[in-house]
């Protein structure tokens, strides 16, 4: 056989290996829709699954595309170079080992998205910078770890026994030409063939640009669970990847020092001299609104979403603590609030450092260990005579959290290493055994003190001895619509959700009697983790709430109407406790001040509305009986300068 007639059997070879591979993703994304198609909006119809179906087709073929190139490289070169290699077999498992990846892709998918409602994107590189061993654990312990590998595996032996079948048929043979002329047109079309094969495929059925589809435009559904399902896993992956990079290096907001300068003018609502970025952040307090409480303690309750708290979902009985709270005349509550971003260390960093998320993780970053960020809680509450705590119920090392809480001027941090350890989980202390610790340690207090408070049994792995706590498992069942009754999984949730309240609301009652002169801030961390619909609105799936509960607190305290997110709570707090002219930094407004629009990566809200920053689609929240519009261009530049700012301190230092 010639070369050339070798070249040409082995690219036919790598076209089978595209070919199997692409009919590959397209079943596992029949096989994705048609597991989880009671995500699908009530209105979609088969034409949009259609149109889902061939847009995937089409960015799978880039997916198939890269299993085809390998095996171009690997077996096709190589033996244009060396014919007497052997590499058959090679092709086939470059095929496995690719089928293999998609099936573990796969299989993780499902999970992923049932948390999460979006295949992956940026925020897998959490998973990365978090604790190892316990999301082992929460893998094994919730989301069937083994059992998924299992069929994993079980598809990787199927798949790979059927394409060493395909492999097996015959090919063709070039057309024998004698003509020198003949022979060179044959050789020609053959690589032009080729190389417009390999043009069609990267642009995803397309030979140019502009009509090619990738992440960025593949969104072409009404149906939110359907784009999704246009992305294969591998395109997933690149879209995270992209993204990442793209927050990281901050393309996205477009900093230079003289953006800097503007944006910082713009929070800072005039024209500033220098090039120090604190002096942009400086606020001067308008006078106490509430005699100095002693004691503050700001709660952040794992997963503790808004939506339990809402009128519909009443008869649950799963938030009657936190209702209670907010019923007595010394509370304020403010549901229309966001966090900081979709995980706890955002919630964390956003509280600790009063700097906005933009995916830097700034408990890694050099510059929050060289000084305290002048925006942190902590060393401006010790200004007015506070002693400051962390207490989180994990473990110190979870995302660097203790080094990082100290970096940033808390006098103490104590943390599930030295509770008791009872009970609990991978992830830490159930909560009753954190507030008693706390409790026990606040009898001793004689100088005031701030405890920032970061719970964590309301995560998965579900642990706590539910039956052993009282919860009344039959009432909150029969309050269920009857499709959610049996779900067991969902049942635990609602169970933790109801113990966290418990514990959080149980706490601030004793605290209270004991102590009067307390202040208590309780928020979330986020939300998006449990939601008995599967497509709930915007507001039942991100939202979190706000509640003020202590000391001179009353219905009026805050203006009608306003609307934040976490880095509005420490202006509010030194808006609510320091003198006249205090001096403070914040990135954010207080709530005093009437703020009304709370915005986050994802989304803004008001008090009346709710919607998507990269979507035109507005929601009225549940509690409104009317919706409200925004002006969505200075929503957006807020959150640009917001995020500027904090980009820039976090990566680059206080000097511009």
């Amino acid at each position: 056989m010639s070369r050339w007639n070798f070249f040409f059997r082995n690219i036919q070879q790598d076209l089978k290996v595209f070919f199997f591979i692409l009919l590959v993703l397209c079943g596992l994304r029949v096989g994705f829709i048609g597991w989880l198609h009671t995500y699908m909006n009530e209105g979609t119809t088969g034409k949009d699954i259609a149109v889902a179906l061939f847009y995937g087709l089409r960015i799978s073929l880039k997916t198939a595309g890269i299993a085809a190139l390998l095996t171009w490289v690997c077996c096709t070169i190589v033996n244009l170079l060396w014919v007497r290699a052997k590499l058959d077999n090679l092709r086939w498992w470059i095929g496995c080992a690719y089928i293999a990846m998609l099936a573990v892709l796969f299989q993780a998918r499902i999970p992923y998205y049932e948390q999460f409602h979006s295949g992956f994107n940026q925020f897998i590189y959490n998973t990365f910078r978090d604790d190892s061993q316990a999301l082992f654990a929460t893998f094994v312990q919730e989301y069937q770890l083994f059992e998924r590998l299992a069929i994993a595996l079980i598809m990787t032996v199927v798949f790979g026994w059927l394409l060493k079948r395909w492999l097996n048929t015959g090919t063709f043979m070039l057309p024998q030409v004698d003509n020198i002329w003949g022979k060179l047109a044959m050789r020609t079309s053959v690589v032009l063939i080729m190389v417009t094969f390999m043009v069609f495929t990267r642009f995803g059925g397309s030979f140019a640009y502009s009509q090619s589809v990738s992440w960025k435009n593949a969104a072409v559904c009404h149906d939110e669970f359907l784009n999704e399902a246009i992305l294969d896993d591998v395109q997933a992956l690149y879209r995270a990847r992209k993204i990442n990079e793209l927050m990281e290096s901050a393309q996205g907001i477009h900093v230079n020092t003289e953006r800097i300068r503007q944006y910082g003018q713009h929070l800072a609502k005039q024209d500033i001299d220098g090039n120090d970025l604190e002096a942009f952040l400086e606020k001067h307090a308008q006078g106490a609104k509430l005699s100095k409480p002693k004691h503050i303690f700001i709660i952040i309750g794992e997963s503790q979403a808004q939506w339990p708290l809402l009128p519909q979902y009443a008869d649950l009985h799963i938030a009657d603590g936190l209702k209670s709270l907010i019923a007595e005349e010394n509370s304020v509550y403010v549901p229309a609030f966001l966090p900081n971003g979709p995980f706890t260390p955002m919630a964390v960093t956003g509280i600790v450092s009063g700097l906005t998320e933009v995916n830097l993780y700034p408990n890694y970053q050099p510059e929050s260990y060289k000084e305290a960020y002048a925006t942190a809680i902590a060393p401006q509450l010790k200004k007015l005579g506070y002693k400051t705590r962390f207490w989180y119920g994990g473990f110190s090392s979870w995302e660097r959290i203790r080094d990082y809480v100290l970096a940033q001027g808390f006098d103490e941090f104590h943390a599930f290493d030295e509770l008791k350890k009872e009970s609990g989980n991978v992830w830490g202390a159930d909560d009753k055994l954190l507030f008693e610790t706390i409790q026990e340690k606040f009898q001793e207090d004689e100088q005031p003190t701030v405890d920032v408070i970061l719970t964590v049994s309301n995560h998965a792995p579900y642990t706590v001895d539910l039956k052993k706590e009282g919860f009344p498992e039959e009432q909150v069942r029969s309050a269920l619509p009857e499709s959610a009754q049996n779900n067991k999984s969902l049942m635990k949730q609602l169970g933790h959700y109801w113990y966290a309240d418990k514990c959080i609301s149980q706490f601030v009652k004793n605290i209270y009697g004991k102590s009067p002169d307390s202040l208590f801030i309780i928020t979330g961390d986020h939300a998006d983790r449990m939601n008995i619909e599967l497509n709930p609105d915007l507001f039942t799936r991100y939202a979190i709430p706000l509640i003020l509960y202590g000391q001179g607190v009353d219905k009026q305290l805050l203006p009608e109407k306003i609307a934040g997110n976490h880095i509005h709570i420490l202006p509010t707090l030194f808006e609510l406790i320091a003198p006249l002219g205090f001096k403070y930094y914040s990135v954010g407004e207080s709530l005093t001040r009437g703020n009304n629009v709370g915005v986050n990566h994802l989304l803004w809200i008001t008090h009346e509305t709710i919607g998507k920053l990269d979507s035109n689609v507005t929601v009225p929240v549940p509690y409104a009986s009317t919706s409200s519009q925004v002006d969505r261009q200075s929503v957006q530049l807020d959150l640009e300068a917001m995020q500027a700012v904090s980009w820039w301190r976090i990566k680059n230092g206080r000097y511009f």
